[in-house]
């Protein structure tokens, strides 16, 4: 019986399932430094799994390297980078404390988002959506989420001891954003924003401005990040609204026309998705 020879492949197409794999790395190395209780590094590796996770959609179009292993890749990298690594940072961190309720929480986050990343891969193949609605997800995202959950602990980092660190309140916000997560709540799809001319140059100098806080007040300025995306979601829900009345047969908005290749999948794959 003859051997079925592998198919070759460039270098060029093994870049993006390169960079979910770091990703998912990142997140990996978020546990290990909360094991070891250094929690700004904890931070810092999740966030790094987002960059990684909102390149490497983006790379796959570039470089025409979508594939149906690549979205399956970033959906495992995402549940193991956004749901297991924040919910096991925050119980090393402080749920441990409040003993099986504060595992509890740790494991409900876990649950939600994977069923938000089920959620999202079961949308993937509805065509039949205007493409307005790739201008919102539902639900908060699985990037977001991790961020979102984790906003006690970086307020910890930046303020020390005090409320933020309390397990009740580390607890009530856990669940909170678990309900965002699996939420049929419209959110901002910000990867389809696009910039007029006439805001390529303010757009450049608040990117200046940012990455100069971000360096300078770098706690300070995720926390505000976050609160923003929060304040945010009010508006996202009146527009997806008004859209709606507009067209009020449109489907479901999880789904994203030339999305990423994986979280935003969806930030992406399927490479073809986006963070999810």
């Amino acid at each position: 019986m003859r051997r079925t020879r592998l198919r070759d492949h460039s270098i060029n197409r093994l870049i993006p399932n390169m960079l979910t794999l770091f990703a998912l790395c990142a997140g990996l190395t978020s546990i290990k430094f909360a094991l070891d209780g250094r929690w700004e590094h904890a931070c810092v590796a999740v966030i790094v799994a987002a960059l990684f996770d909102a390149l490497d959609g983006r790379i796959a179009r570039l470089l025409d390297s979508t594939s149906k292993f690549g979205a399956e890749l970033d959906s495992l990298s995402d549940f193991i980078a956004f749901g297991v690594a924040p919910s096991i940072i925050l119980y090393v961190w402080t749920m441990d404390q409040a003993g099986r309720i504060g595992w509890g929480c740790s494991m409900l986050f876990s649950a939600c988002m994977a069923l938000r990343l089920a959620r999202f891969n079961t949308k993937l193949d509805n065509a039949d959506v205007p493409a307005w609605t790739s201008r919102f997800f539902t639900g908060v995202p699985a990037p977001a989420g991790a961020g979102l959950v984790l906003l006690p602990l970086i307020a910890y980092n930046e303020y020390g001891t005090g409320i933020a660190d309390a397990p009740a309140l580390v607890g009530i916000w856990m669940v909170v954003v678990s309900g965002l997560l699996v939420s049929r709540i419209p959110t901002f799809s910000f990867k389809r924003l696009a910039i007029t001319q006439r805001w390529v140059l303010p757009a450049m100098v608040i990117v200046t401005v940012f990455v100069a806080l971000l360096a300078s007040e770098t706690w300070n300025t995720i926390l505000a990040c976050g609160l923003l995306y929060l304040a945010s979601i009010p508006f996202s829900q009146r527009q997806f609204q008004r859209l709606s009345m507009q067209r009020p047969h449109a489907p479901s908005v999880d789904h994203r026309v030339g999305l990423d290749h994986g979280q935003d999948r969806g930030p992406d794959h399927g490479q073809d998705r986006g963070p999810h």
